[in-house]
């Protein structure tokens, strides 16, 4: 098949980061012996910078292109955006739609399949009409809860009527949700939306697969004889992330250090916060290797996630479970269940810091390696690979036998 991937915000290896879903996704299609095309915006969600590649003078002129065996990249031009939360963004979601239809439109040969990812809204709505229009499959892969993850972002009061300004973005969800003819998810909680707007599509769950580093292949950090505690956040600084209460912990609990790797709009004030404690370091973004490294020397990984955040099982969690850490998390539901039943972490209320200085503090075990398997990306992306093709192989027969009626 002719499969086409569409998702503006991970990192690509390219850029010198980790493999994230999509690329790992693109490889499995291609492990498969499927033509894969990955589109993605040329701006940078997670530095706010162009995206660089290891070789930009390759690329040609109008929209680069970086061919990778059967796999080629596409990056889509559109605007920059300083903050994660700005109308400024809404337009660059716009500006990308619109150009990845133009592109979409003047490629040569067209997908048998397309998988796209919401959020943002505007991108998948743009690929779903492409795909009906030439016959292909249309996954709808969903990575977080828009619009509702913004209601939050309103004062109480003003929540009713802000609410009803997001309608015309629930709509577009809805429709997302009703016109693909597959939804997959990162958790539960967002395929149970999809059915509740009324999608009759098969749905199914794929948590976030990470590279599983190889048996052996890097030594863990041995517990301190001095009980001391190396904990460690990796991801985003922003609203959604309770780190104010982290830093408050660490700075209070003596023999706790705190690494954080990552950037956001919040890091400033988060510096401050910290202010001149030793203990609390700041990485910025850091590449695969150098994450790797830091995760290896780390005891305990954090997850201070606020649950009005809307996250059901995030990235990091699959980060920390593949380096073996005991995972210290604030987010209730499915990441609250996953960590009782492998028993590898404990939760406590966000904006508490007396309970997450008694979570740092508590007695710990090593990480099993059976929450690690569950975001196994060689067999979470094996499965998706089956679940499209599965897909696939439906419509064509739907339609041949349609014809044939």
């Amino acid at each position: 098949m002719t499969v086409w991937i569409v998702n503006p915000f991970d990192n690509l290896p390219v850029e010198g980061y980790r493999k994230q879903r999509y690329w790992l996704m693109a490889d499995a299609f291609t492990a498969a012996g499927h033509d894969v095309t990955y589109w993605t915006g040329d701006f940078s969600h997670a530095n706010k910078k162009p995206r660089v590649t290891d070789d930009p003078s390759r690329w040609p002129d109008g929209i680069p292109a970086v061919s990778n065996g059967t796999m080629d990249l596409m990056l889509v031009p559109t605007v920059p955006y300083a903050k994660n939360v700005c109308w400024r963004r809404f337009a660059s979601h716009v500006a990308l739609a619109r150009s990845w239809e133009a592109a979409a439109r003047a490629a040569e040969k067209k997908p048998d399949l397309v998988i796209a990812s919401t959020p943002p809204l505007s991108l998948p709505a743009r690929a779903l009409r492409f795909a009906k229009e030439c016959g292909a499959a249309f996954v709808l892969d969903v990575m977080d809860a828009w619009p509702e993850t913004f209601e939050r972002l309103a004062p109480r009061w003003a929540r009713p009527p802000f609410r009803l300004a997001l309608a015309p973005l629930r709509t577009v969800a809805r429709e997302l949700q009703r016109g693909a003819d597959g939804v997959t998810a990162v958790a539960e909680r967002y395929l149970e939306r999809a059915r509740a707007a009324g999608s009759s599509a098969p749905t199914r769950l794929f948590f976030h697969g990470i590279e599983l580093p190889p048996e052996g292949a890097a030594p863990r950090r041995k517990r301190a004889a001095d009980g001391s505690v190396r904990a460690v956040y990796a991801g985003n600084m922003g609203r959604s992330y309770d780190l104010a209460t982290a830093i408050d912990a660490v700075k209070a609990e003596p023999g706790v250090t705190l690494d954080l790797a990552g950037a956001g709009p919040d890091e400033p004030a988060l510096r401050a916060r910290a202010g001149d404690c030793a203990r609390i370091r700041f990485h910025g973004y850091l590449d695969d290797a150098a994450l790797r490294a830091l995760l290896a020397n780390c005891d305990v990984g954090l997850v201070p996630m606020f649950d009005d955040s809307c996250v059901g099982v995030p990235y990091k969690l699959a980060d920390y479970a593949a380096a073996g850490l005991w995972i210290v998390n604030s987010l209730h539901g499915e990441t609250e269940k996953l960590l009782a039943e492998h028993g590898v972490g404990t939760t406590y209320p966000a904006g508490d810091v007396a309970a997450l200085r008694a979570a740092l503090r508590a007695p710990r075990t090593v990480a099993g390696g059976a929450l690690a398997a569950l975001f196994d990306a060689k067999r979470i992306y094996a499965d998706y690979v089956a679940f499209a093709e599965g897909l696939c192989y439906n419509k064509r027969t739907f339609i041949h036998s349609k014809e044939h009626s």
